[in-house]
């Protein structure tokens, strides 16, 4: 599975969701009386931050409990808003994006011209994988907020995703300017590894680790993005380094579950990687976990339980689906990589494309080509999907395969040597049939 940037995921995804920069807590945590005692401007910041700083279930009861004697105060309803955004990322439920919106959509009826609850919506429709609502909604808390440091990351956020590469580092380049910060060092090392420049981007993330301090989450998240660094540049025992620490930072953290679990499947050792992330999709059942559970259970020879996850995954996407979130994308990738209703898939990778025109849009529009015999048009979009010279594994694979169905054994050996070079376990099922093809 792909990962994924701020707000958005860095590197496959997904699907991230949106567990980036605005990924949350898993856990309550804090002192039930904590988050109601803060001061209106430190609850702003912290529910702005994305990560958790107390807990969020006292704060959402707090705010609604003070809503029903003060449903003309603007601030509250933002703040609601914004506690409901959190909610989702600390929990995984779609359901509370409604609710996020429904507040958000509120506090703009009491005050047009509010700048919290318009970046809210914004950073709301990132989630929501809405990349064009939310790229006019951060332009329009730029406007109202022009100091916003957060804003400029929400309008890079969204550009990337529509392909608008200059556009979207020129937004990351000014956001580091306007607020150096865990957020704009973060997403200025994904700005490098997208051109595929990963030892600058590596230390710019080992920046953004040192800008998070003590602070658990912020630090586990930071960690987990270097970590991630280290393992798609096939540094696996690096890369573990950095998700042990960041459990170390936030016990129970799930995304270094979920790195764990890859690099113990790395070593071979199937059953604990199983029992890692067993723990992640327990602990909130992401599509990315759940699907790189049911491919663990794949390889390890237990079909039936592979199965389970896969179903999963399909009613994961509707339930994403039914509150607002667009998961065409990423649905279309695992039903390419899964064999799933291959008959359809290239006319579903086109229309996702269309939505999200990244080099990720293209690569997986080339995929769905390649793999239903659409060989000649597939290699143009792998072009395109390589074109800012990003060093990724998955898309160096797909390429070996798009020239292999061209008859050109000779390129998709480079192809697929050269994806094994970068990381040789960029995925489970695939990593395989690569080195198969070189013997």
């Amino acid at each position: 599975m792909r990962t994924r940037r701020m707000a958005i995921g860095f590197a496959t995804a997904i699907v991230a969701v949106a567990a980036v920069l605005l990924g949350g807590s898993l856990r309550d945590g804090g002192d039930a009386g904590a988050a109601p005692a803060r001061t209106i401007g430190a609850q702003q910041a912290a529910l702005e931050s994305g990560f958790s700083s107390g807990n969020t279930v006292s704060l959402v009861e707090h705010l609604q409990a003070r809503l029903r004697t003060h449903r003309d105060e603007g601030t509250l309803w933002s703040l609601l808003g914004l506690a409901y955004e959190q909610r989702a990322r600390e929990t995984g439920d779609p359901a509370w994006y409604p609710k996020a919106g429904g507040a958000l959509e509120q506090a703009l009826a009491l005050d047009s011209r509010d700048p919290v609850a318009t970046s809210g919506l914004a950073s709301l429709e990132l989630s929501r994988h809405r990349f064009r609502e939310a790229l006019g909604l951060g332009r329009r808390a730029r406007v109202l907020a022009p100091d916003s440091a957060r804003n400029l990351g929400i309008v890079g956020d969204a550009r990337v995703e529509l392909g608008r590469y200059p556009d979207a580092f020129a937004a990351f380049d000014q956001m580091a300017r306007t607020k150096p910060s865990l957020a704009s060092y973060a997403r200025y090392s994904y700005s490098r590894e997208l051109k595929g420049d990963r030892e600058s981007a590596i230390r710019w993330m080992s920046v953004a680790v040192d800008a998070a301090g003590a602070q658990p989450e912020p630090r586990a998240w930071a960690q987990v993005q270097l970590g991630k660094l280290y393992w798609n540049g096939g540094r696996s025992e690096r890369a573990a380094v950095e998700y042990r620490r960041a459990l170390q930072a936030f016990p129970g953290y799930v995304y270094a579950l979920d790195g764990l679990a890859q690099v113990s499947a790395a070593r071979g050792r199937l059953d604990q990687a199983i029992a890692l992330e067993r723990q992640a999709v327990a602990s909130i059942p992401l599509p990315q976990f759940v699907g790189t559970l049911g491919d663990l259970y794949r390889v390890a020879g237990q079909p039936s339980h592979a199965r389970e996850q896969y179903a999963t995954i399909g009613a994961i996407e509707r339930l994403l689906r039914a509150n607002g979130v667009r998961t065409d994308l990423e649905a279309t990738l695992f039903d390419v990589d899964h064999g799933i209703a291959l008959r359809s898939v290239a006319s579903r990778a086109r229309r996702a494309r269309l939505e999200r025109p990244s080099i990720d849009g293209d690569d997986v529009l080339a995929w769905a080509l390649a793999r239903t015999g659409q060989c000649a048009e597939a290699r143009t979009y792998s072009e395109r999907a390589l074109r800012l010279g990003t060093k990724d594994a998955t898309k160096y694979f797909h390429r070996g395969m798009i020239e292999r169905c061209l008859g050109r054994s000779g390129p998709a050996r480079a192809w697929f040597a050269r994806a094994l070079a970068t990381n040789p376990h960029f995925s489970l099922i695939w990593a395989p049939v690569a080195r198969r093809a070189l013997r």
